[in-house]
């Protein structure tokens, strides 16, 4: 290791502290009026130990679950205003008056103080049965400082109960975030899937972008210009370590770890031209994968760990296209939208892939369905939707958008990412994989680029 490498780690370090920021919200835009009625009634508690936990100021756990709920767009959460009674125990649960409501499935909940832990305990009750049944329920016994994370826990087990599908409400995303601030305008950080308990990774005056989730999510890859160029940079969350810096010449760029957890895509212009390498993280060996003189770029694994979804130009304009790692002849595009399409994220079960679609002026996230060959655009609605991500489950995604003040957006399209008027703020945006659902989450001090979503396997 270099003594400029040397001094660039405790450079990383002493800028890793802990920051943290004021919670982002969501607000949904568009398709909560289609999705499945529920009521999450607030959490009932002992009233020997009301007055501790209003002056412990806790998490409202009914509300938390409620959000989640609503926020993945299959499901409509009652507002409790609109309630006329909220039954406290199974069996107040009048299925008749419920069913008046259109509604069949109703949570109810309890926190109780133990030592110096909190109890949660809750109960998914189907109240189209006479009477109500008990479809799933559980209990947790924690510290206060995982109360939120429990109630996304809870939120997990009655989505897959009611879906058959595995929530994602304790996963975490990465993004990097710009502000006015004169000394470390970029920063990289993590949070809650939802906004809440932003961190802050790392801050730097020079540009941070691409951060991606190791499958475990115990590290970041990313790229800073800290050094004046582009340099590629592995990093442990835990104990703030740096494990690889790649810093060829030109550019380093475009992280994306194999589903496997033993390898790392990245683009590469030491040659000249940008193409494709892979290293073996057990051994640090580099393997390139396309060698020619198009720009080859944004590689995205497919399940396999064999195959990449990457952005090329040598047809002309980039597009997508597929290549195998072992074979570097079987090369072949797979995006055949109108006009030009890159930056694909392939689905964690590799039957569809999102991609950002640029046609007459205009820049889309879109969908490219392998099963069926189907491609369309998911956010029509959007100005310059940028780098989705998908959800480990396959249902949701996230993508920055740019709100322009200028009604034009066909003045930015040339231009690169970073170099997009200040003021234009770039915001984190969710939507459903069918385009039905769609939110936005406000309250970040800054402009939200290069969103990334965590794997099922990351937790706080």
């Amino acid at each position: 290791m270099t003594i400029f490498q040397k001094s660039f780690i405790l450079l990383i370090i002493w800028n890793f502290s802990l920051f943290a920021f004021s919670d982002m919200k969501i607000e949904i835009t568009h398709g909560i009026n289609t999705a499945h009625p529920i009521a999450v009634i607030p959490f009932i508690n002992n009233e020997n130990i009301t007055h501790e936990l209003n002056n412990d100021n806790i998490e409202d756990i009914a509300s938390i679950i409620a959000a989640d709920l609503r926020n993945s767009g299959k499901f409509n959460t009652l507002p409790i205003a609109y309630l006329p009674y909220q039954p406290s125990k199974l069996t107040d649960i009048i299925p008749t008056f419920w069913e008046k409501l259109g509604i069949n499935t109703v949570v109810l909940g309890a926190i109780n103080i133990k030592n110096e832990n909190y109890v949660i305990s809750y109960q998914l009750i189907d109240t189209s049965n006479n009477p109500a049944l008990v479809i799933l329920d559980n209990q947790y016994e924690i510290e206060k400082k995982h109360l939120r994370y429990t109630a996304h826990t809870i939120s997990d087990e009655i989505f897959e109960k009611l879906t058959g599908i595995k929530g994602v409400f304790c996963t975490r995303i990465a993004y990097i975030l710009y502000t006015n601030n004169i000394k470390y305008a970029y920063e990289l950080c993590t949070s809650d899937y939802d906004g809440h308990n932003q961190v802050s990774i790392c801050r730097s005056s020079e540009p941070l972008m691409s951060p991606a989730w190791s499958p475990d999510g115990k590290k970041l890859a990313y790229v800073t210009f800290a050094s004046g160029h582009s340099e590629l940079i592995i990093q442990t969350l835990t104990n703030r370590s740096i494990d690889n810096i790649i810093q060829f010449p030109n550019h380093n760029g475009a992280p994306a770890w194999s589903p496997d957890g033993k390898k790392l895509a990245f683009s590469l212009s030491k040659t000249g031209s940008l193409n494709l390498y892979i290293m073996d993280l057990s051994s640090n060996n580099i393997q390139q994968i396309t060698s020619n003189r198009y720009n080859n770029t944004e590689p995205s694994w497919f399940p396999d760990s064999q195959n990449l979804a990457y952005t090329s130009d040598q047809g002309g304009v980039p597009q997508v296209y597929k290549i195998n790692i072992n074979n570097n002849r079987d090369s072949h595009r797979i995006s055949w939208l109108n006009g030009s399409n890159q930056k694909p994220n392939i689905s964690m079960d590799g039957t569809f892939m999102v991609m950002v679609n640029r046609n007459k002026g205009k820049q889309y996230i879109s969908k490219l369905n392998f099963l069926t060959g189907e491609e369309e655009t998911l956010t029509a609605d959007s100005v310059l939707a940028d780098t989705p991500s998908i959800s480990p489950n396959g249902i949701m995604f996230m993508y920055s958008s740019i709100i322009l003040n200028n009604s034009s957006s066909e003045l930015y399209l040339d231009k690169k990412f970073t170099n997009i008027p200040d003021n234009n703020q770039s915001i984190l945006s969710l939507a459903s994989i069918d385009g039905k659902f769609k939110a936005h989450l406000n309250g970040s001090t800054g402009s939200i680029r290069f969103p990334t979503w965590s794997s099922l396997s990351c937790s706080y």
